[in-house]
């Protein structure tokens, strides 16, 4: 950090917490303190607000040409790019994600900023409505929302802050972002490369510290004209209810109990079953499953079950546990103690409730996070690991025997954020895919997305999308201008 205790940016000043207050940033992978960072409050996003509001309302960005805004993107983009390595490291580190991933996380971003930049350039002056009458013009045009308070979570801090960032600066609002007090380093170097990109100043204001007070404040303040929150499902609807009170836009997204559905014609050959087995892993265990997409929820054909789950043991007892930028490691650690003990909580719960322990199921010995990658089979939708997001390496087994029972089962949760399809009868996989109740929905794949396409979920997994073209309308107001070019009297009242 290159200002370390000065993480809270305001007005285009990087300064300390008005209190003084100061919070201990904790290496996952051994418990060391290894960053300390501003702890802001309520007088802190309240300075922030104000800051952004002045932008908005008496500043330039919001009255940029979209090329120019455009270009600023691009040059974001171009930063990223330039410290890959560094911020990687960073995210590495700060999260407990493996270095590879740190690394594909900044790309991710970097591409993320290219798309909203090329969605600018595309659009035309606005959508001609036709009137019916050539002495009327009317056109509807899109206009920045204002002050957007921007609130994202602790597993991935610098690509969800980006896809909340890019949109809402290439709509031309300003705004105040608060990453999660455990894993606030990397939105921090963002903000910085927004100012060396040539952001005005204002425009961007970053507050750390905690959700309880910052993130509360952010929801509630009558200067905010849209809270984009992406977190839990209990602090999201505190933040949906809290922004009620003065209307403003909400975009929530909650997480899922995403499943996996494998077909055994996908098992068929030797090559398609190493292929389900090997994304069945990936789907549940990348970043220790701290993922909102994870696919947690394996719901299996009963006629290969007991071969799948025995080969998915087998190799989930072997992947590598550790620090992330040390060679050969394949997954780190969970991101807080509080997480490690909520993912020992499940997995016992499930076991008293009759699951059957396939791999897994302990902390390995030494310091740190660590929880190793576990199976559980043969649980059931009453479990209390079916029906409430982990957010760990925990994967449930769940079969069926026909294809109406399988989506029965993928679609009985709450959530509806994601999930798979694997079928060699492409037929059948975009039959069950048609009929999933999820936001994305992958066939023979998990995991990938792209900036072009909306993500976001059903249900409780929350409102609203991010990405794609409505992820940057989500950050928009449609105004309709009508244009009369041969007034003359209506004479509706006699006079």
């Amino acid at each position: 950090m290159s200002a370390a205790q000065q993480t809270i940016h305001v007005g285009g000043e990087w300064r300390a917490a008005v209190s003084g207050a100061t919070r201990e940033i904790i290496d996952p992978v051994d418990a060391t303190v290894f960053a300390v960072v501003s702890e802001g409050d309520v007088a802190d996003t309240d300075d922030a607000v104000a800051a952004a509001r002045a932008a908005f309302d008496d500043g330039s960005w919001p009255r940029t040409p979209a090329a120019d805004r455009a270009a600023l993107l691009r040059r974001v983009a171009g930063l990223l790019e330039r410290d890959r390595e560094r911020i990687g490291a960073l995210e590495s580190r700060d999260a407990g994600k493996t270095l590879e991933e740190g690394r594909v996380d900044v790309d991710c971003v970097r591409d993320a900023f290219l798309y909203f930049a090329d969605l600018l350039a595309a659009e035309s002056g606005g959508r001609v409505v036709d009137a019916g009458s050539d002495d009327i013009h009317s056109v509807v045009v899109h206009e920045p929302v204002g002050v957007c308070a921007l609130i994202t979570p602790w597993n991935y801090p610098l690509l969800q802050a980006s896809w909340k960032i890019a949109p809402a600066l290439a709509a031309g609002n300003t705004f105040v972002v608060k990453p999660s007090e455990i894993t606030p380093l990397t939105t921090v170097v963002l903000v910085e490369l927004l100012m060396e990109a040539g952001l005005p100043l204002g425009a961007a204001n970053i507050v750390t510290g905690p959700g309880a007070t910052v993130g509360a404040r952010l929801a509630e303040h009558p200067d905010v004209d849209l809270v984009s929150f992406t977190g839990g499902l209990v602090s999201g609807v505190k933040v949906a209810k809290a922004a009620a009170e003065g209307v403003k836009k909400v975009a929530l997204e909650l997480g899922g109990k995403n499943p996996n559905v494998v077909f055994a014609d996908a098992c068929a050959t030797d090559e398609g079953f190493d292929t389900a087995v090997d994304q069945a892993l990936n789907a549940a265990f990348i970043h220790s499953g701290q993922v909102c997409s994870a696919g947690s929820r394996l719901i299996v054909e009963e006629s290969v079950r007991e071969r799948f789950v025995t080969e998915l043991a087998r190799r989930a007892e072997r992947i590598r546990l550790g620090r992330g930028t040390d060679e050969g490691v394949e997954c780190g650690p969970l991101v807080s103690a509080a997480q490690l003990a909520k993912t020992e909580d499940f997995v016992a719960s499930a076991l008293k409730e009759g699951a059957v322990l396939r791999a897994g199921g302990e902390k390995p010995g030494g310091p740190g996070f660590f929880y190793r990658p576990t199976v559980l089979d043969r649980c059931h939708r009453d479990m209390r690991v079916i029906r409430e997001e982990v957010f760990g390496p925990v994967l449930t087994v769940e079969t069926f025997t026909t294809e109406d029972e399988a989506v029965a089962l993928a679609n009985d949760t709450e959530y509806g954020l994601a999930g798979g399809v694997w079928s060699a009868d492409t037929a059948r996989a975009r039959r069950v895919a048609a009929r999933l109740r999820h936001g994305t929905v992958w066939i023979n794949d998990f995991h990938p997305y792209l900036p072009q396409a909306e993500w976001g979920g059903f249900g409780k997994s929350g409102t609203g999308r991010e990405l794609g073209p409505t992820g940057l309308a989500e950050y928009r107001e449609s105004k309709h201008v009508y244009e009369n070019l041969a007034p003359r009297p209506v004479r509706w009242f006699a006079g």
